[in-house]
């Protein structure tokens, strides 16, 4: 459950057992977290291995930028599946029918498989930037430039298994008010100014519907931070980390 970070709430993403693909799951404010965070994730690890890919190897500087970011993506996607197994499956059990609780635990727990792969995958990724940072070498950073590449691929697996065979249990059973009690109940262990640059992320391709449910996520003393100094500091790490401003 953070494309998208929110104060108080952090990353927190949702099963569902294996529907027809013709049957697309309502668009709750649930499914609608988990595919904005889905595609910040899925975006920001194919531009880092193509960042990370054109980077002078000895430049300390950006080779501290590129890896940063990298270990912090990492660090929002796990505690996101932290948030799923901690508290939305309980949550998701509780309110699914009996007869169908069978199936649905199959489905959780392929994701289970999936997600302690991927998280193996990120904190290999971390120490391979951490290897980089030290060494300032053309192998180091061809080898941050490959673990980018296979996390990125292990992303777009992961996240669209789970939006084919998940999100529609999400949708049919979680009701709203269990899915805000695990926003709230989820914690982040991300800074302040950390949460703003992954709040920025995700509403840099979110719809108005999406925005709109990010920003009304967050208290009343944040949406003010954005708007004075997070949205500001936001596009001032895109534009050094990237060279272009974000895309909204």
């Amino acid at each position: 459950m953070t494309a998208a970070v929110l104060p108080r709430s952090a990353k927190t993403l949702i099963p569902m057992p294996r529907m027809s693909t013709e049957k697309l799951p309502r668009r709750t404010a649930a499914v609608g977290y988990q595919e904005v965070l889905h595609r910040t994730v899925r975006r920001e690890f194919r531009l880092l291995a193509e960042l990370a890919s054109w980077a002078p190897a000895d430049d300390a500087q950006r080779t501290a930028e590129l890896t940063r970011h990298a270990d912090l993506i990492g660090r929002v996607l796990i505690q996101h599946h932290a948030a799923e197994r901690e508290h939305l499956w309980p949550a998701l059990f509780a309110s699914v029918p009996a007869w169908e609780q069978d199936a649905v635990r199959v489905v959780v727990a392929d994701w289970t498989t999936r997600a302690a792969l991927l998280d193996h995958g990120l904190r290999d990724l971390s120490t391979v930037g951490r290897q980089w940072a030290v060494a300032t070498t053309l192998p180091a950073r061809d080898a941050f430039v490959r673990a980018c590449a296979r996390v990125a691929a292990a992303v777009d697996a992961h996240t669209a298994a789970e939006e084919r065979e998940l999100l529609p249990l999400l949708a049919r059973y979680l009701p709203d008010g269990e899915w805000t009690a695990v926003r709230r109940a989820a914690v982040s262990t991300l800074s302040g100014r950390e949460q703003m640059l992954v709040l920025g992320l995700a509403l840099e391709d979110a719809c108005a519907l999406d925005r709109a449910r990010l920003l009304a996520g967050l208290s009343p003393a944040a949406r003010t931070a954005w708007r004075v100094v997070g949205r500001r500091n936001f596009r001032t790490a895109v534009v050094r980390l990237r060279g272009a401003p974000p895309a909204a």
